[in-house]
């Protein structure tokens, strides 16, 4: 006798959407919930934030639909007392840094709330460390904050932990080290301070008698409580544990990546170590979506330049270029600019190397030269992909150059960046790169170059008058700011005493028009190319930082470091 076919899990039949759930507990309507939709397409975010901020429902609702379609238990912190044993399985360190809270211990399963239900890596962290299985519980996130500080207090400062860890490792096994309290408490302390001050990037620098640790905020490095030497091989260690490399190997440098959540916010790092004269360094590249503007409004755009980058997603082919040196925003720029044509008629295809932040409704293709997946191979599949408009991350080579350029002749709008020090002097580049002028004129729309000028703290931000030797820098720029007022930051606890706090884009947008296209097929000079585009409308990186400055946004000293005249 046949056994009758089992009935397929509820898993198999793929992820419940959170819109659906809430929509079938009668909490939101269609029209709503398509409403969000096409917010979060413009701006990103998730759809149950979108939905909150839009006064569909509460976050209540949301936290409760996203359990139902995790399937975890949600459970009430004002109607629950957690164990004293629970709590002891978790430092205080962990629980502030990854915002959970410890309930029950249920046989050998540690139960915990947590208020991100996707956030897988907090709970395979949790198991590593204390040794049980962890089980989630979804509860909401103000609550779950106000428990966590209240049960654990005050989270002990990055000066304790150091302290603690130095203590506690002396030399001895590296992977026991890597995965002592300690050790990871200290770790956890220097992300969370990262994520807090908003650093792009963390740099851990071993030198001869001395382990540095420096965080990149706002393009500028500075340096945080050093830990003693000995402990630089276990955080190290430790940090490669979480990004699952070989820790045993430390002749050759190795990439890796690690998804966290810390308070409530998902967080990507990018791991690169590198093997020095003295010992094993390493950077990690922090992606904090949540601080990051993906749509062209927090971008520091003037309304004119925002009418201009909105008016490009929109081409319906060509090419569209954003250049300038690494870590001047370009990425951001092209992620706006997508979001802004990221429409449900419309297919979009990024290839990336490598994919920095996910974008729902883009296919997003990461490139990996160690296996053939170059940008010149994959663009050709993606052509027959039917895609509407593709992105490029870079156009290194002429053979990248060659298929963007084929693209764009096919039909598609291609993005991509360069490595150009103003809109201008990319003719010349892409001509040195070996494309045809003819090419050129026939593909190129449009080129945008930028620079992030970092903005004036706004809690010690005062006026005063600037020498007269400054103001000659300005050369004959220097009429636009007669009679303006100068600002400055003086330095305070929350700017680290650097006078500035956040960044803000400058942008040089010139339009491919009759007039350029003539002097690129004559060869003409990238002084010549400049001048029609001044002509043309363009206005200048310089003209735009001064724009900035007359505003109070920036000092004279920004625009000078970071534009030409």
């Amino acid at each position: 006798m046949t056994e009758a076919p089992k009935p397929k899990a509820k898993a198999a039949e793929g992820r419940r959407l959170l819109g659906q759930i809430l929509k079938a507990r009668n909490v939101v309507r269609e029209g709503q919930i398509q409403e969000a939709l096409a917010e979060q397409r413009k701006h990103g975010g998730l759809i149950g934030q979108c939905l909150v901020e839009r006064g569909a429902c509460t976050k209540l609702d949301v936290a409760r639909a996203l359990a139902e379609q995790s399937g975890l238990e949600i459970v009430d912190l004002e109607k629950i007392v957690p164990e004293k044993a629970a709590l002891a399985l978790v430092d205080a360190s962990a629980a502030h840094t990854f915002g959970v809270l410890p309930l029950r211990i249920e046989g050998k399963t540690l139960v915990v709330a947590i208020s991100d239900p996707l956030n897988t890596a907090v709970i395979e962290d949790l198991r590593f460390t204390t040794g049980v299985e962890v089980r989630a519980a979804l509860a909401e996130e103000e609550k779950l904050k106000a428990l966590v500080h209240k049960h654990y207090g005050a989270e002990a400062s990055l000066k304790d932990a150091i302290a603690d860890a130095a203590r506690a490792v002396a030399g001895g096994d590296v992977a026991a080290a890597a995965v002592s309290t300690p050790v990871v408490r200290l770790l956890n302390s220097i992300l969370h301070r990262a994520i807090k001050d908003r650093a792009s990037d963390i740099h851990f620098e071993v030198f001869e008698g001395e382990f540095r640790i420096r965080y990149r905020v706002d393009g500028a490095l500075y340096e945080i409580e050093a830990p003693p030497v000995h402990l630089a091989l276990p955080l190290v260690a430790r940090i490669k544990v979480m990004s699952e490399l070989d820790i045993t190997e430390i002749r050759l440098p190795q990439d890796g990546r690690i998804e966290l959540s810390i308070d409530g916010r998902p967080v990507d790092l990018r791991v690169a170590t590198i093997p020095g004269v003295v010992g094993e360094g390493c950077v990690m590249r922090v992606l904090d979506r949540s601080s990051v503007a993906l749509d062209l409004e927090g971008l520091g755009l003037q309304p004119d330049d925002h009418a201009r980058l909105s008016r490009l997603t929109q081409l319906p082919h060509g090419i569209v270029l954003v250049t300038g040196p690494t870590g001047s925003g370009k990425t951001t720029t092209l992620y706006a600019m997508l979001q802004e044509a990221n429409q449900p008629d419309i297919k979009i295809i990024t290839t990336e190397d490598p994919v920095e932040y996910e974008i729902d409704g883009i296919v997003q293709v990461p490139i990996n030269d160690e296996i053939g997946v170059t940008y010149a191979r994959v663009l050709r599949t993606v052509l027959r992909q039917d895609p509407d408009k593709i992105l490029i991350g870079e156009i290194r080579d002429a053979e990248t150059a060659s298929v963007a350029v084929e693209a764009s002749l096919t039909g598609h709008t291609v993005f991509s960046t360069l490595h150009t020090n103003d809109a201008p002097s990319t003719i010349t580049r892409l001509i040195d790169m070996g494309v045809e002028p003819f090419m050129i004129t026939a593909t190129l729309e449009a080129v945008v170059a930028q620079r992030l000028l970092r903005t004036i703290c706004q809690d010690c931000k005062t006026s005063y008058v600037p020498e007269e030797e400054i103001l000659m820098e300005l050369g004959a720029h220097a009429e636009r700011v007669q009679g303006a007022q100068f600002m400055y930051g003086k330095g305070c606890e929350r700017c680290h005493h650097t006078g500035y706090r956040g960044r803000t884009g400058v942008f040089e947008i010139m339009r491919v028009d009759d007039a350029i296209r003539d002097a690129i097929l004559k060869r003409a000079s990238t002084a010549d190319i400049r001048a029609a585009a001044i002509r043309g409308g363009m206005r200048t990186l310089r003209d735009s930082g001064l724009t900035a400055l007359v505003a109070g946004r920036t000092t004279i000293e920004e625009v000078l470091r970071e534009t030409q005249a």
